[in-house]
């Protein structure tokens, strides 16, 4: 069964840093393009960044790039983004997608990210 578990969500000011954490199972992550979305009330669901090649490439959305940073653990089977600098318009659900060498796509449930003083 698969499963993408995300976590480290929650409230930061403008200008601060949070780092969300999506753990993987039932698939084989490391063969997988790993990536975050975003998606504010009432907008559609945005690319926010990517990892594959087993973490060697990376990918960003220009509005993220310089300021936000994922990663992965395979051996963890866990893959993070590091936001800093965060904008109040960042605010929203984050996701974390796993698409496997089959072309298969899984999502995890999301976690909040509200950026406000």
């Amino acid at each position: 069964q698969v499963q993408l578990v995300e976590s480290g969500g929650g409230l930061v000011q403008p200008g601060g840093s949070l780092r969300l954490s999506c753990v993987a199972s039932g698939f084989s992550f490391s063969t997988s393009a790993m990536s975050w979305y975003r998606q504010a009330p009432g907008e559609v669901r945005e690319f926010v960044a990517s990892s594959f090649n087993g973490g060697r490439s990376t990918n960003y959305a220009s509005s993220v790039k310089g300021r936000f940073t994922i990663s992965r653990d395979n051996a963890k089977k866990t893959v993070y983004l590091e936001m800093n600098s965060l904008k109040p318009e960042e605010t929203g659900v984050y996701y974390c997608k796993a698409q496997t060498s089959s072309d298969y796509d899984y999502w995890g449930q999301g976690t909040q990210v509200t950026v406000s003083s």
